[in-house]
């Protein structure tokens, strides 16, 4: 058995030197190609065989080391390793155009990859460096010590390392408990950061998170025990994603006169709504707007179109996720009348739960109230409607009939039936889940294009309804 073994290893190490021959006969252009479409250790790999391809590994200008969590676990020290040894050996004649690294929050690993990153800062050229920190326990073992104690660790990791966090241009953190002043100190230090994502990162339990910063493009904060995230300065802010948990003033936006996408997301625990008002009472900027219910009680109070339609003028994409299957969604109309150059609309209805200790919802879900403005209301940007979840029933044809009656210019009505989720099926075995009216045959679905479009003469053809697999 044992030369069997050492005969197959030959074998492997053969068929690899024939292939190492094979790409050396390439050009180095296309073989820096080759390389720099694979992820940095990948390629170290490839180029074993190849003496004239480990060459090329010194003119590499995009360098990613990403491995899976636990991949990563085992293999912690060995990407602070190889990233130093790469940047060390490197040409510095060849800019990097991307440094992107994963790494485990370890005291060791972390200090040796921030001390060779600030050296290439200060000896090379890079465009774009950026961190993933995780940490060695997930969010849901994470205790309030374990929060502190992440947050200590990488404090320590900042102040050993300011040369390198001072070129960042995109950080990802998770599972941090900062203190009052350390997310100003990081802002205030990465003045080249682009993107800033916190993942169950907070400065105390209801705490208030002030943000400036002259160059952040784009903005994630998932989670966290924030009670109000106010973005204070941030004149070149496109981008904003922010999920929480608190029934508070949750986002105050006040100086992001680039915005353009924003994506909230919430699960309603109270009676406390938010009014698109009064959250965009100084942008009026918006093109896409991301809404997740998370399959609970809707967050968002239905307004008058006079009042929101000079801070939706530049709204082109709606998406409305994880709306509960038990309530109606005619209420959604508010935001078509609201919002004159709306293209698309997409909403998904889905109890969907496996994120959850159990099926059951966190709260009574009830109907929102909605009345039309005019029974004749007219929209003529309206293009595409998309529904996951589709239901041949009264609430789906009543509502689907109401945007094509109003949407005079619609081209398409796509109708998806309802989602499916593999993790749900395992977490929750005995779950019941709603029969499904979704229409299967060439004749069923005739009948329902039918039957949403006979109602008016001056209704879109039924041609433009299409039932999605």
């Amino acid at each position: 058995m044992k030369l069997n073994r050492v005969r197959r290893r030959r074998c492997r190490l053969d068929k690899a030197a024939v292939i190492g021959d094979r790409l050396s006969e390439l050009p180095n252009d296309v073989l820096l190609n080759i390389l720099e479409r694979m992820d940095t250790l990948d390629a170290l790999r490839a180029c074993i065989v190849s003496k004239q391809m480990q060459k090329l590994l010194t003119m590499l200008s995009q360098i990613v080391i990403v491995l899976g969590n636990l991949e990563l676990f085992r293999k912690n020290g060995l990407v602070a390793d190889v990233t130093d040894k790469i940047l060390r050996k490197r040409s510095p004649d060849i800019t990097i155009r991307k440094l992107k690294v994963k790494l485990f929050l370890a005291p060791n690993d972390c200090r040796s990859l921030g001390k060779s990153v600030g050296l290439a800062m200060a000896t090379q050229k890079l465009d774009a460096v950026e961190f993933e920190i995780v940490t060695p326990k997930n969010s849901y073992h994470c205790k309030d010590a374990d929060l502190l104690n992440f947050a200590r660790q990488f404090n320590t990791f900042f102040a050993d390392c300011p040369d390198a966090f001072s070129g960042l241009t995109r950080l990802e953190l998770q599972n941090l408990r900062f203190g009052e002043s350390d997310i100003s100190n990081i802002l205030s230090t990465c003045k080249r950061l682009e993107s800033l994502f916190f993942f169950e990162c907070d400065a105390g339990i209801r705490s208030v998170l002030h943000v400036e910063h002259a160059a952040l493009v784009e903005l994630g904060i998932t989670y966290g025990k924030f009670k109000t995230v106010q973005l204070d300065y941030l004149p070149k802010l496109q981008r904003m994603t922010y999920s929480w948990f608190l029934d508070e003033n949750p986002l105050v936006l006040c100086f992001v006169p680039q915005l353009s996408k924003l994506s909230l997301s919430n699960t309603r625990l109270s009676d406390k709504t938010i009014m698109l008002s009064q959250l965009l009472a100084n942008v009026q900027t918006v093109r896409e707007l991301y809404l997740n219910f998370q399959s609970e009680k809707i967050w968002v109070r239905p307004e008058c179109h006079r009042v929101l339609a000079p801070l939706l003028a530049e709204l082109h994409t709606v998406n409305l996720d994880y709306l509960p299957e038990e309530c109606d969604i005619d209420w959604t109309m508010f935001l078509l009348e609201a919002a004159p150059f709306l293209q698309e609309l997409c909403i998904i209805v889905w109890d969907h739960k496996c994120g959850n200790e159990s099926q059951k919802s966190y709260s009574e879900k009830t109907d929102v109230k909605w009345e039309p403005s005019s029974p004749n209301f007219k929209h003529k940007n309206l293009r595409k409607l998309t529904i996951y979840g589709f239901e041949s029933d009264g609430n789906f044809m009543r509502y689907i009939r109401h945007v094509m009656k109003a949407a005079v210019n619609i081209k398409e009505v796509s109708l998806h039936d309802s989602k499916a989720c593999k993790l749900c099926a395992e977490r929750f075995p005995h779950m019941q889940v709603r029969p499904s009216t979704y229409p299967r045959s060439s004749e069923e679905k005739d009948s329902l294009r039918n039957k949403i479009t006979e109602a008016s003469v001056m209704m879109a053809s039924p041609a433009v309804i299409h039932f999605r697999a």
